[in-house]
């Protein structure tokens, strides 16, 4: 058997199941795609879903992937073991309806045997205990005694996810030798050991499960299959884990030489050495497909990972930034399969080092805090860590719950998990909203899932503006009909339409659909799963029904108003990219009649001049007046000639590529200006931040811009008038007025402050001493805050060295405040917590530093009780 590499072994099955008739699908994004029951892909079968419900098509009945998946499930035991990891590559061929068993089974041992060479007689099939047709077809057609053949029960060989599509398995076991054994005279398959180990899992999907526990057969069997790349690898190139295969090797030979360690000599070394090798191979994909840090769904996954690889760095004595240096080694080694990596590396490598400087910033610190509380913890015997605590860590010093609860292990600590999640809650809330309902495909069922897949709607809109049409498919807000009538909200599909359905950024259009007697005013277009094209809205008059001839119209304005704000987000991106840098990459867009929006990475606010310099360049390109022109190429065509495409975007076979001159060059099945010189015009609103690494820009076009200025315009002599001033004469009265009101402010405060000493009158006969520390405290009427703190520094001044308290009712609220010289709070004084005594008197609440402390109430007849109790907890105080 040859030790064939991962990159060689990953193109050997594609290949091979190619041969087979398959259709060979480069891997998904580990996004999911219309599916919010997963955060992130974890099997080759998950992306492919609406092929197995039917939703969708699939481009051919047989497909083959290598699909990157992440599991995150039981990232703690990553590192403690060889066996754990977050990032894999999925093996899967698939069938949507097609072969079924037999070829399942018949294919496998093929590659297994023939392709990759691996010795028949230590492969052992396991199947379903009642599948008794798989056992025949390993028994009777492929030759393996009935010793070698393992029955298991529901638990190993049945695949189900609550209800839904579901079947019987049969899996694949290597037997890799008596050296990766326990040692036990019994050890056979299914033993816990790694001697005999799965790597490949047939599914035969046959049955459907009400979820209530009944099974009927499906009327199209499909078969789903999996086989880990780097499982397969370390097999073939006899190695003791996934860590010793030749990618990873070559990425832990990397970690080990920043380290200057070596791995397998120190159990707790190679726990870190694993930690750093799997989650920068996870970090570095999940970037690549578009995914940012943040404290929220995938975002989260990634920042937990990213930083659990910089503190094992650290555990290992790797100094400084080190993450990007490992993030190039693992594109060397996965470039082949995913060039992707290579093409977005600037981007990626940004992120890391970003991510990685902000939380070096808090690390150490952090590591400071918790120190204290595992110190305060062991000086009250005390040995679990309390959720507040671990929330303090979460959201100030970015320490994700499983790093606190890592460290602690590691000293003999625990964590109270629930009490972190009830701090959490508030955050986990606003998550799952942002997230939706989840079913098998993540969302509720809606009538329009009842529709026939084999139902489409072509798009003509490119050409047409008006086009005339057969109702295909009528629905009400919840059910499929036959008729709409008047006054009813529902949806109307055709055979074709020049309606744009809301996808990619581009909001859908509006208009209306009519026939002589009838008109429906469609008020949203949406795009629904299978190729379809729902026109939302209302029968305003007359009724429709399927299989009747309509007339379907864009409202045209708002379709060439969104076309040039389309069109100019094209040229905004190569702008950005250009004025900022390569790294920047869209992460989202919202394009409408009225204005643009547009998210990018960058690392920090655009200053005033790169925002203008972006601005000038977009408006250069529009005055050059250069056609935009539209090609339908191959996707490998599209890239070939520079084209940009969307991170995690999924893109068929053929793609449109719109160029706009030689300065922007994008995949995009939008609708745009025929020109640049139609944009007109374009002007920047405003640039923000809306994550972490994630700017956004929104802006207007054509007329929007000169309606901007307008309305400016309007506003600039509205406000002239109101100062007596001619626009042009506007700054220098402005500039005036506010020297007036500056000057006249400081009499005001010098004038309060006279009248607030007036109404105090001579106090310090009111001294009292409290266990050597000069004590005064009075009240006074009608002063704000701001005279108060005036009042103290005068009295504080008076007084030399102690404490001050003065109290104020005005307008019915009450002021408080308490000011300790240095001296005064040597022997104990602290004025936070003076006014925390007394404010409770008053109705109300405050504190602060020991120096200086405030507060506001809403009693003021508990002043006097208030100013009486100061002394008592003064005496308090001082020790």
């Amino acid at each position: 058997m040859q030790p064939y590499g991962v990159n060689e072994l990953r193109k050997m099955f594609l290949d091979f199941f190619e041969s087979k008739g398959h259709l060979a699908m480069k891997s998904f994004s580990l996004v999911p795609h219309n599916d919010n029951s997963l955060l992130l892909i974890n099997s080759g079968m998950a992306p492919l879903k609406p092929y197995f419900t039917g939703q969708e098509i699939p481009p051919r009945n047989r497909m083959t992937t290598c699909q990157k998946c992440i599991r995150t499930g039981d990232i703690e035991n990553v590192g403690k073991t060889a066996r754990h990891g977050t990032f894999f590559e999925m093996l899967g061929n698939f069938s949507f309806g097609d072969y079924f068993k037999r070829e399942a089974i018949q294919w496998s041992w093929e590659f297994l045997t023939e392709v990759v060479g691996l010795d028949a007689d230590r492969l052992y099939p396991s199947v379903y205990e009642e599948d008794d047709e798989a056992y025949e077809i390993w028994n009777k057609e492929m030759g393996i005694s009935a010793e070698r053949i393992f029955k298991f029960g529901k638990e190993d060989n049945f695949w189900e996810h609550g209800s839904g599509p579901c079947g019987p398995c049969s899996e694949i076991y290597y037997d890799r030798g008596e050296k990766y054994g326990c040692g036990d005279p019994n050890c056979t398959v299914g033993c816990e050991c790694d001697r005999y180990m799965e790597i490949w899992n047939n599914v035969f999907t046959q049955f459907d499960n009400d979820g209530k526990g009944h099974y009927e057969e499906l009327e199209q069997k499909n078969i789903d299959t999996g086989m880990g790349l780097e499982r397969l690898a370390s097999i073939v190139q006899d190695v003791d884990s996934i860590f010793d295969v030749d990618t990873l090797k070559a990425l832990r030979e990397h970690i080990c030489a920043l380290a200057g360690t070596e791995y397998g000599k120190e159990y707790s070394k190679d726990v870190s050495i694993r930690v750093v090798t799997d989650h920068i191979r996870s970090v570095t994909f999940m970037i690549s497909d578009g995914i940012m840090p943040s404290n929220n769904g995938r975002g989260y996954v990634l920042r937990r990972l990213l930083r659990r690889a910089c503190r094992h760095g650290r555990i290992l004595g790797i100094e400084g930034q080190f993450l990007t240096k490992l993030c190039e080694t693992v594109i060397n080694g996965s470039k082949d399969g995913y060039p992707e990596l290579e093409e977005k590396k600037d981007m990626i490598f940004n992120v890391i080092r970003q991510e990685e400087e902000q939380f070096n910033k808090t690390i150490d610190q952090g590591l400071g805090i918790l120190s204290e509380m595992i110190q305060e913890m062991t000086d009250k015997n005390e040995t679990t860590l309390s959720g507040d605590n671990a929330f303090k860590l979460y959201d100030t010093y970015g320490f994700p719950l499983d790093l606190t609860k890592e460290i602690l292990e590691e000293k003999g600590f625990s964590i109270d998990e629930e009490g972190f999640k009830i701090s959490m809650e508030e955050q986990r809330v606003k998550a799952r909203k942002a997230r939706g309902v989840s079913n098998y495909m993540g969302a509720d069922a809606t009538v329009y899932d009842e529709i026939d897949p084999s139902i489409t709607t072509e798009f003509v809109g490119y050409d047409h503006l008006s086009y005339d049409s057969e109702i295909t498919v009528l629905t009400t807000e919840n059910e499929i009909v036959n008729t709409l009538l008047e006054g009813t909200k529902g949806t109307i599909l055709v055979n074709a339409t020049p309606f744009y359905a809301t996808m990619g950024g581009q909001e859908g259009d509006k208009g209306v659909i009519k026939t002589e007697n009838a008109e429906f005013v469609v008020e949203e277009t949406i795009k629904l799963l299978g190729g379809k094209i729902g026109h939302v809205g209302k029968v305003t008059k007359g009724s429709f029904a399927v299989g009747e001839k309509v007339t379907l119209s864009v409202e045209q304005s708002g379709r060439v108003n969104t076309c040039k704000n389309h069109s100019a987000t094209h040229l905004l991106q190569k702008a950005l990219k250009t004025v900022l840098g390569s790294h920047v990459e869209q992460k989202g867009s919202l394009v409408t009649p009225d204005r643009l929006r547009f998210d990018f990475v960058h690392f920090s606010a655009m200053t005033p001049e790169e925002i203008l310099k972006t601005e000038e360049l977009v408006n250069a390109e529009i005055a050059k007046n250069s056609a935009v022109i539209t090609e339908v190429m191959n996707i490998e065509q599209a890239k070939a000639t520079g084209a940009m495409a969307l991170f995690g975007e999924k893109y068929e076979e053929d793609v449109r590529v719109v160029s706009m001159g030689d300065f922007s060059k994008e995949l995009c099945g939008g609708t745009h200006v025929a020109n640049t010189g139609m944009i007109t015009t374009f002007k920047i609103l405003s640039e923000s931040g809306v994550a972490s690494g994630v700017r956004r820009i929104e802006a207007i076009t054509g007329d929007g811009v000169f309606s901007y200025y307008r309305e400016i315009e309007k506003e600039l002599n509205e406000v002239a008038k109101v100062a007596k001033a001619t626009p042009a004469q506007l700054k220098d009265k402005v500039e005036h007025m506010l020297s007036e009101i500056k000057a006249l402010q400081s009499e005001v405060e010098a004038l309060k402050s006279k009248l607030a000493k007036d109404a105090l009158g001579d106090v310090m006969n009111q001294i009292v001493d409290v266990k050597g520390i000069k004590l005064l405290a009075t009240a006074v009427e009608d002063v704000d805050m701001n005279g108060l703190r005036d009042l103290g520094d005068q009295l504080k001044e008076k007084l030399g060295e102690g404490v001050v308290v003065i109290a104020s009712s005005s307008n019915g609220k009450v002021n408080l405040i308490a000011m300790a010289t240095e001296e005064a709070m040597k022997k104990g004084a602290h004025a936070g917590n003076l006014i925390k005594g007394i404010a409770a008197l008053v109705g109300g609440g405050g504190g602060g530093r020991p120096n200086m402390a405030q507060a506001g109430g809403k009693n003021p007849a508990g002043i006097p009780e208030a100013i009486a109790k100061v002394q008592e907890v003064l005496e308090e105080q001082i020790s």
